[in-house]
């Protein structure tokens, strides 16, 4: 029954931007630690970014200034704002949700990003 739904994936020319989000269901979303992974073809899963049940944010090296993190606890939703697209950005981005206290994760399906001439 627990579900994480990502959307707002596509298509978009080199320098543009998407929003992504994700949309949590049947979690108490306050208590999760909240994380966006990626994985392109031929390589590992990579984390991008995360934000804690505090707010704090971090971000990996290769999207730092470009990408930013959040979420809205009230719609129970995280998101990913994407600025400055290159075509390394090209995978399918997943969302995590992380809860140290009961030690339970959960992924979301994934959704397409592609960027491209």
């Amino acid at each position: 029954q627990v579900q994480l739904v990502e959307s707002g994936g596509g298509l978009v020319q080199p320098g543009g931007s998407l929003r992504l989000s994700c949309a949590a269901s049947e979690i108490i979303f306050s208590y999760y630690d909240m994380f966006w992974y990626r994985q392109a073809p031929g390589k590992k899963r990579e984390l991008v970014a995360e934000i804690g049940r505090d707010g704090s944010e971090s971000y990996s090296d290769s999207v730092k200034g470009r990408f930013t993190i959040s979420r809205d606890n009230s719609q129970n939703t995280l998101y990913l704002q994407m600025n400055s697209l290159k075509a390394e950005d090209t995978a399918v981005y997943y969302c995590r949700a992380r809860s140290i206290l009961i030690e339970e994760t959960y992924w979301g399906q994934g959704t397409q990003v592609t960027v491209s001439t």
